[in-house]
């Protein structure tokens, strides 16, 4: 395990070898920098964990140097390696690796392809540093560190006005969670003398009680830098708009990695919200709005990325709502079968796209079965274990949630209800997917290009997809507070229902978009129908909400204040000092005379008050 600090290590010298070469590398040592970086972390992250388990699954610390010393603090930049960290090492590593192979065939031609795999290294090491951080200080560098590459990534093309706002919007509200983040954070060192992870959580056990106002208080500004990260209710807005970057980056940053972040770092300070049963059930009502507002709008969008994007909002609506009723190794277990399918549906997303020029409307497509075969197998792989349907990865790790909430205790029954709508919905806007565009009129001429280094990682996705569901996660066992995933059996008619309803949600996709069932077009082309469209299709408002309560009153402010009050103030201070230096200087002659007189006025001065004092 002495290997562990290369994990983080070999990314953050491709990127800073493609920093420093500054596009004068060709193509082919670009990518095999960009990704070998990243395969060979994941090949020692592999190693490590064989060693780790074959250990007894002991926590292991690996203290690199000291970053300061002020006062008593002293963070130290020190990895440390439990089962929910290897789980998060594994899924960045090895999920981005592939990703990372993908791209070197889509990005191909591109321009700034090394920038593009610096920026990618550099988002990874980031990404490695938050979860392997032994204490807050190292965690919050690694957050701060995927926002700025997130930033980068998603303004890429940035010779379009409207990619850097989507860019500028993702950094501005993810912000705003990561400044409550920041309050938390402090108010932890103020309180409990410490900010390494396992020190805080002993100290927070000993020093506060169930319900404390103060634990509350900082689990709560907690939650709001996870709401920021993961992009959940309400400040969900800047997850669609990201879809402005490049394909490979929304399935590595925002399915993958960076927008579960927020799932990582409730489930590592889970001894807080143990500690504090309102803030665990502000998790969970969090999550369950999220993942249900967004599988409406899921369902009514036509841009294929942004169709993902809505959909991993709900995926990790699914995760937080996991956390929040107590289900929390069943949200680590879904965090990891999502990387899988969704980083599939993505990349296969990618390739449609790439196949039709760069098109993005599912209905400017249609008819793509036979001529993207691979794509195309990949996409239903990845809306079957999307749609949870039986034996994928998804229905594993989804039905976990599904049937853990509905023993939760404070509502648990509407917990799982609402639940299973959007699971009904998932299933229903992935059926959707296909049919629009693999089985709709063909609108277009369409070109497979992909490359072995392109459909390679598909396969590989495709796989975990079906059987990543099998793996368990055993080492989470002595990790998270409920011991592992559940093997309590639920009888009755709940586990068929929960089974059943994605089966029924892709039954009605089916006559919907399949058999074009007149009485359903008839009642979704209705007054209502269109209405509810309209609205879902805005994301139920909240941008609209947001413009209205905060970017015009910004505005008009800025405009009010065009000539800045706050600047004239500082000119006038300049302008006193100025005019102070002109009526000092007038005394500045360059005659000796009037220099010597001076100097007697002043001892002359100095003398009086001298008298004067004594």
């Amino acid at each position: 395990m002495e290997l562990l600090w290369l994990v983080p290590t070999l990314p953050l010298l491709g990127s800073a070898v493609l920093i420093a070469t500054q596009g004068r590398l060709g193509q082919w040592p670009v990518a095999i920098i960009g990704s070998g970086s990243v395969l060979g972390a994941a090949v020692v992250a592999l190693l490590v964990g064989m060693e780790f388990l074959a250990a007894g699954g002991q926590p292991y610390a690996q203290t690199l140097w000291s970053w300061m010393v002020v006062s008593g603090f002293s963070p130290s930049f020190t990895l440390y390696l439990d089962g929910l960290s290897l789980v998060m090492v594994g899924v960045i590593t090895g999920v981005g690796s592939l990703i990372h192979i993908y791209a070197t065939g889509y990005m191909a031609g591109e321009e700034g392809y090394s920038r593009f795999f610096s920026y990618m290294n550099l988002f990874v090491f980031a990404m490695l540093m938050l979860v392997l951080g032994d204490n807050l200080l190292v965690l919050f560098l690694g957050w701060e560190g995927v926002g700025l590459c997130s930033y980068l990534l998603i303004g890429f093309f940035h010779d379009e006005a409207e990619n850097g706002y989507a860019a500028r919007k993702a950094f501005v509200v993810t912000r705003v969670g990561d400044t409550a983040m920041a309050l938390g954070l402090f108010l932890l060192f103020r309180e409990l003398g410490s900010l390494e992870i396992q020190t805080v959580l002993a100290n927070a056990n000993t020093q506060w009680v169930d319900g404390s106002t103060l634990c509350t208080l900082i689990a709560l500004l907690l939650l709001g830098g996870a709401v920021g990260k993961s992009a959940q209710v309400p400040l969900q807005t800047w997850l669609p708009d990201a879809m402005a970057g490049p394909t490979p980056v929304s399935a590595l940053i925002h399915a993958a990695t960076m927008v579960t972040a927020g799932v990582y770092l409730i489930a590592r300070m889970h001894d807080l919200y143990l500690l504090s049963p309102e803030a665990q059930f502000a998790v969970a009502v969090v999550g369950l709005v999220t993942l249900f507002i967004s599988a409406f709008t899921a369902l009514t969008q036509t841009d294929i990325k942004r169709i993902l994007a809505y959909s991993t909002m709900s995926q990790i609506g699914y995760m937080f709502l996991a956390l929040g009723v107590g289900a929390w190794s069943a949200a680590v277990f879904h965090l990891m079968t999502h990387a899988f399918f969704k980083a599939l549906l993505f990349l296969a997303a990618g390739s449609v796209i790439l196949a039709l020029h760069h098109e993005q409307n599912i209905f400017r497509m249609g008819g793509l079965w036979k001529r993207l075969p691979v794509p195309f197998w990949s996409m239903v792989v990845g809306s079957a274990a999307l749609a949870a349907l039986p034996f994928t990865s998804g229905f594993y790790s989804k039905d976990a949630i599904l049937l853990t909430s509905w023993d939760y205790a404070h509502g648990g029954p509407w917990f799982w209800f609402f639940s299973a709508v959007a699971a009904f919905l998932t299933a229903l806007y992935s059926t959707r997917l296909i049919g629009v565009v693999f089985f709709g009129e063909p609108q277009g001429e369409s070109h497979d290009n992909s490359r072995a280094n392109m459909w390679a990682p598909l396969v590989v996705l495709a796989v975990l997809a079906v059987g990543g569901g099998w793996f368990g996660l055993a080492v989470l066992n002595d990790v998270l507070p409920d011991g592992g995933l559940s093997d309590q059996p639920h009888t009755g008619w709940l586990p068929l229902v929960t089974m059943g309803i994605p089966m029924v949600g892709v039954a009605l996709g089916y006559l919907l978009f399949f058999r074009k069932s007149t009485f359903l077009d008839g009642l979704v082309n209705s007054s209502l129908g269109e209405s509810l469209r309209k609205f879902w299709f805005g994301g139920w408002g909240f941008d609209a909400l947001y413009d209205v309560l905060i970017v015009k009153p910004f505005v008009a402010l800025a405009k009010a204040n065009k000539s800045d009050a706050v600047d004239k103030v500082f000119r006038g201070i300049a302008a006193l000092a100025r005019g102070a230096h002109q009526l000092v200087s007038v005394t500045q002659t360059g005659r000796l005379r009037w220099y010597a007189a001076n100097m007697a006025f002043g001892m002359l001065v100095v003398m009086l008050i001298l008298v004067g004092l004594l």
